[in-house]
């Protein structure tokens, strides 16, 4: 036990130095996020507990398809120093690879250096494994090269049935692909991000772990505690056994700050989850209640509104210019869009207008919304060529920029009577997300969801004006656990909200009679510019992306 107790010490000196060697954003792009030591035991326990005695009375093989230093390997030995145990565990960094082979030497564990997602699953039964637990690399699918995905796709399919979407992050690849891995009866234990719980492209991942395993417990951390120090993501444990589920299944829900600190817990019948529900909201729910049929009768949000999200710039730095500095460059008039500043610099929830149309703030701001070629602003607008040649080549290079021609040209994204916060966390002194009804012609960047009213709410505004402004008040005083509930969740209590999840907001306690005017209203045959001339209906508007 000792030698074992000086192992982790120096394993952990190690993880130190090789974690330090790399920058924040290059560990970030890697998915290289270290296992606390407690989180490793505590995951190794469990997962060990899961087990049938009978596998414990002989040698277990134990496998981790993304090593790192081995704090799974670690736990395993300290926890059940007992336990007869022999491991393979796979790494694709050189460094963590030399590092590992020093520590577990004599341990029982061979190391290979490889990539995961090339390694060719064994064969035969008995060279496959009984135990195992991996916190995979947490690579979001735009750090996956597109001659990567496609193969990665392919072969998650070949080993596991898994349909993954090109938006999948690497983390699904490696569940999917351990599948073939795994002997009968095998218990699998992941660390992953909730994500796939909530987002569209988990929903092939969530039908796998319904009807190919056996789906035995999936708990959530709190999302005020990190598990990752240098990664704000909201973490998760998935575990399951390697056959199908019995008919009469239930899986077990859980919530805590630990795997052993449970605060909730509910036992879920799999006939009551679908792949599509959102599954970080099944401690929610009522008994025998499906996500896709609470509230389906009431109004939503989007059914009155397209909800979009802001603009992306490419560099909020170089195209939003305050005021002062618009003048001190000369920049024309004709290309700068009012844009709305950061909602902390919004002192109301009403944006009042100015004659010219732009927000009555202290700090207001412009958007550089040009679509000239730069040969005719070098000819006619010399101050703005001049400004334009200050953008460094790495601005350029950006992907939002290279990606658009002419590289300065601006989405496209009208002034919209409502605005909304998407990020936020809750607090006795602020509600997460927050309603703003503009007046002005400020357009709004991706710090907000932008909603623009659809033909039937523009209809019922132009009989009577009032109902937007009712609508806004509702919003802003709705349950905010209604709001929280289609929220996606992060580390630290971060809360997000995407513009389909804002659609599905509940509109039930809404005035009646604003519900039965919106309801009765018919589609005006023009569009209605009460709220000045970028506030259209949407099928006037083209966006584009």
């Amino acid at each position: 036990m000792l030698n074992l107790a000086r192992r982790e010490e120096e394993r952990l000196l190690v993880q130190d130095v090789l974690d330090s060697s790399k920058t924040s954003e290059e560990r970030n792009r890697l998915g290289q996020f270290s296992t606390p030591p407690p989180l490793a035991r505590e995951i190794i326990i469990e997962s060990v507990r899961l087990m049938e005695p009978e596998r414990l009375m002989g040698s277990i093989r134990f496998l981790d398809p993304a090593l790192g230093t081995g704090a799974f390997w670690s736990a395993l030995r300290i926890v059940f120093p007992d336990l007869s145990s022999t491991g393979v565990g796979v790494e694709i960094d050189d460094e963590f690879v030399d590092a590992s082979r020093r520590l577990w030497t004599g341990t029982g564990l061979k190391i290979r250096s490889e990539d995961f997602t090339q390694c060719k699953a064994p064969s035969r039964e008995r060279d496959r494994f009984d135990l195992l637990v991996c916190n995979p690399p947490y690579v979001r699918h735009h750090h996956i090269s597109a001659e990567h995905k496609p193969a990665l796709r392919v072969a998650s399919a070949n080993a596991a049935g898994i349909d993954l979407s090109g938006l999948a992050g690497l983390y699904c690849h490696f569940l999917a692909l351990s599948h073939p891995w795994m002997r009968r009866g095998a218990i699998a234990a992941w660390l992953i991000p909730t994500e796939f719980m909530d987002v569209n492209y988990g929903a092939a991942l969530k039908q796998y772990l319904l009807r190919d395993v056996t789906l035995l417990r999936i708990h959530q951390f709190e999302p005020e505690d990190v598990q990752f120090s240098d990664a704000l993501v909201s973490s998760a444990v998935v575990m399951f056994r390697n056959e199908a589920p019995p008919e009469d299944h239930s899986v077990e829900f859980s919530q805590g700050s630990k795997l052993s600190d449970v605060r909730r817990r509910k036992l879920v019948p799999i006939a009551d989850l679908l792949p599509s529900d959102r599954w970080t909201q099944v401690l929610e729910r009522r008994d025998g209640d499906r996500e896709h049929t609470t509230v389906a009768s009431s109004l939503r949000l989007n059914d009155i509104f397209a909800v979009r999200r802001g603009l992306v710039t490419g560099s909020n730095e170089f195209f939003m210019l305050s005021e002062q500095r618009a003048k001190e460059l000369r920049l024309p008039k004709e290309w700068l869009t009012p844009i709305l500043p950061s909602p902390r610099y919004l002192p109301n929830l009403e944006i009042l207008a100015r004659y010219d149309g732009t927000p009555e703030l202290d700090r207001r701001y412009f958007l550089l919304n040009c679509d000239l070629p730069e040969d005719e602003i070098a000819s006619d607008f010399p101050d703005l060529w001049s400004y334009l040649c200050t953008a460094s080549q790495a601005l350029r290079d950006r992907y939002i920029c290279r990606h658009r021609s002419p590289w300065y040209r601006q989405e496209k994204r009208p002034a919209a009577p409502l605005v909304c916060t998407y990020l936020g966390r809750r607090n006795e002194s602020r509600r997460p997300f927050r309603f703003f009804l503009n007046h002005s012609e400020a357009t709004a960047a991706n710090v907000y969801h932008l909603l623009y009213p659809l033909p039937r709410l523009a209809s019922a505004m132009e009989g009577e004006p009032s109902v937007l402004r009712q609508i806004w008040t509702y919003l802003n005083t709705v349950d905010v656990d209604d709001l929280l509930r289609e929220s996606r969740v992060y580390g630290g209590g971060l809360r997000k909200l995407e513009p389909k999840e804002l659609g599905r907001i509940s509109l039930r306690g809404l005035d009646p009679d604003i519900q039965k005017l919106i309801s009765e209203s018919g589609v005006p045959e023009f569009p209605s510019t009460d709220l000045g001339s970028t506030h259209q209906l949407l099928e006037t508007v083209q966006f584009d992306t």
